[in-house]
């Protein structure tokens, strides 16, 4: 496909060693070599693909030098977007690298859409859909884990599952149009039968093996929503700080310190966690801290997981166990902290109230109890099987999306063979599921769909 020339920065705005602008397209070398002086008045177009050369970038109107650069050359299509591709090398200053990129846009290059460069990769057949994906979810990764699952994905692991899949399919769906063809011969109808059958329990099998890793993906890849809860002052900031390893909220005696909720990133033996440090759930006079206490109960409705902490320097109070009855059928752990002060609460009642939840108890002052702490994270959600190495993981929640709609539909061709419903008829849940697997990998997706997905990408990827 011929597209115009487009362009961006493709490194963060801010001051850095480099920045990069990227050019693709039929004119990017050429628009780069209106603006290049290289050594002994090199051409970029003369020189061979895959080599970076040294020069300057000299503005054509006014003929002085803008910037001092290095250049790198790819030739299609063996590049990312399949098309000429060139990335200038300069200074990582703000002001230098928008001068660069108003240089090259003033030569007749376009300015790139959000994910315009993953994009003319999909559509010029360089990557598929869920490898598109998956690089945004390299880019976003926030442990090792979820960066070797994008990595995976990108290398197109899913994309030979289910197109492994598809081709199974299709192999009945044919059996199936001779079956229809020729209705004469019976035993192609009794083959027809049984062998959608078997494809279709084996189809079923695979699907679910992808949908038992969606949990454990889908965390690894978006982060797992945690909302650290309790009285006021009980030590809710301190866990967050400890987590996340540096000062990010105020810790004081006084009661109430924290007016809002506030959010960190953090990784806990590669679970990513998104924390959330709440305002102490208690019954208060003061307006702001209200709004603080209203949004805690928001959150703790929204929360993967739930970090209860309770004092052991105090009594248990009417608050702590209406707490308890909150986060009832909720992945909760319970954080008896303060154990460096004399012992107030009792711990039998804690013990019975968290029948169902994993108790931990710390002391966050003296730095007790957090490994016991980061382990009953770790091990609630990843009991080991995260480690495999041979497991295809799905962690996008359009994928799953669209893996639950594929077994729905695999389940209903079974359902079709066993009640011995005309085989035209079964056919209809047979192509539905293979639409649904190859909306996936794009084999089979809307336009609108496709500008939307890359629209959530960054300038210059």
């Amino acid at each position: 496909m011929d597209y115009d020339t487009i362009a961006a920065i493709s490194t963060p705005m801010g001051e850095g060693a480099i920045a990069i602008v990227r050019l693709s397209g039929e004119e990017a070398i050429s628009i780069a070599d209106q603006l290049f002086r290289g050594i002994g008045g090199k051409k970029l177009a003369d020189q061979s693909s895959h080599t970076i050369h040294y020069g300057h970038l000299v503005d054509p109107a006014s003929g002085q030098t803008a910037e001092e650069v290095m250049v790198s050359v790819m030739k299609g299509p063996k590049t990312f977007t399949k098309e000429d591709v060139v990335e200038i090398n300069c200074h990582g200053g703000i002001v230098s690298v928008n001068r660069v990129l108003q240089l090259v846009l003033k030569q007749g290059a376009r300015l790139a859409e959000p994910g315009e460069f993953t994009k003319r990769a999909f559509l010029n057949g360089r990557i598929d859909l869920s490898q598109a994906e998956a690089v945004m979810d390299l880019i976003r990764a926030k442990s090792d884990k979820a960066m070797n699952i994008a990595l995976g994905q990108m290398e197109g692991r899913l994309s030979k599952l289910i197109r492994r899949l598809r081709q199974e399919i299709l192999e009945v769906l044919a059996h199936v149009e001779v079956n229809i063809d020729y209705p004469e011969y019976d035993d192609v109808e009794e083959m027809t039968h049984k062998m959608m059958e078997e494809k279709a329990r084996f189809i079923r099998e695979e699907i679910k093996k992808l949908l038992q890793t969606s949990q454990q993906g889908k965390i690894l890849r978006e982060g797992l929503s945690t909302a650290i809860v309790g009285r006021p002052n009980v030590g809710k900031s301190s866990l967050l700080n400890i987590l996340a390893q540096e000062n990010k909220a105020i810790v004081t005696d006084i009661p109430g310190t924290t007016r809002d909720v506030i959010e960190e990133y953090v990784n806990v033996r590669g679970v990513p966690l998104r924390l959330l440090d709440t305002a102490g759930i208690r019954e208060t006079e003061d307006i702001v801290e209200q709004i603080g206490v209203e949004r805690s109960r928001q959150v703790l409705k929204q929360a993967d997981l739930i970090l209860l902490v309770l004092n052991y320097s105090d009594q248990l109070t009417k608050e702590d166990e209406a707490l308890f009855e909150a986060v009832k059928g909720m992945e909760t752990i319970v954080i008896v902290n303060k154990t460096d002060l004399p012992q107030q609460i009792d711990l039998e009642r804690v013990k019975e109230l968290a029948k169902n939840h994993k108790l931990v108890t710390t002391s966050l002052l003296e730095d007790r109890g957090v490994d016991e702490l980061e382990e009953a994270i770790a091990s609630l959600f990843f009991t080991g099987s995260i480690e495999a190495k041979d497991v295809t993981y799905v962690s996008n929640s359009r994928h799953i999306a669209l893996l639950n709609q594929a077994l729905k539909a695999i389940e209903d061709v079974m359902i079709g063979v066993e009640s011995d419903t005309p085989i035209d008829i079964v056919q209809i849940d047979l192509t539905r599921t293979w639409e649904f697997l190859g909306e996936i990998i794009g084999d089979s997706v809307h336009e609108s769909l496709i500008d939307q997905l890359f629209s959530q990408f960054c300038l210059g990827k």
